[in-house]
């Protein structure tokens, strides 16, 4: 079978080395037989983002079926939250790509971890669920005690001399930064300036 290694360590200066969850895959997987045909490493880059340069490279080589399964440390070395690991999961399961937690001995080839996939997957939908439970209950809590919901408006939101941020803006400085000296958002100013010449 060809696998392809993940690992990720999100900074180097504090001894983290992706070579220690490397080393360890690959005698696992010389242990089952498994031919390595890649090896992906972001190195510096946080978990919490869902878009990383490897990852991505992995993600695209796997839609091209160029390795049978993925091999990982950890869950969290390869996905931020349960549902990104679920995405991935449902996306691998649909090349017939199999995964593998080296840590966790979870492998999706297998009936054990077929039916973990599953159970994290109920996880992830019962999670979403309260979460959307609880921004509604604080919205019906908020409307209760009579506070207004949504974003509050900025200082200078009510009243924008229009004629100043045309002397501002023409002196070259983005719209970025004039809005930002007028206290409003750049949207918020777009759309002022486009009321204003209409």
């Amino acid at each position: 079978m060809k696998v392809s290694l993940y690992a990720r360590v999100s900074t180097t200066d504090k001894g983290q080395d992706p070579e220690l969850q490397l080393r360890e895959l690959r005698d696992y997987c010389q242990r089952r037989g498994w031919n390595v045909a890649g090896e992906y490493v972001d190195v510096g880059v946080s978990g919490a983002k869902d878009s990383r340069p490897e990852l991505n490279r992995l993600m695209a080589d796997a839609s091209r079926r160029k390795f049978d399964a993925v091999v990982v440390w950890k869950f969290d070395r390869f996905a931020r939250s349960v549902s990104h690991l679920l995405r991935a999961l449902e996306t691998f399961r649909s090349l017939g790509i199999e995964f593998v937690s080296y840590s966790e001995a979870i492998d999706t080839a297998t009936p054990v971890g077929k039916m973990t996939f599953t159970v994290l997957g109920a996880v992830a939908e019962l999670e979403r669920s309260l979460i959307v439970e609880r921004v509604r209950a604080g919205m019906r809590n908020a409307k209760a005690k009579g506070l207004r919901i949504g974003r509050p408006k900025g200082s200078g939101a009510a009243v924008l001399d229009l004629a100043a941020v045309r002397q501002q803006m023409s002196t070259g400085q983005s719209l970025r930064s004039v809005a930002k000296s007028f206290a409003v958002s750049p949207a918020l100013l777009c759309k002022r300036l486009r009321e204003g010449s209409a």
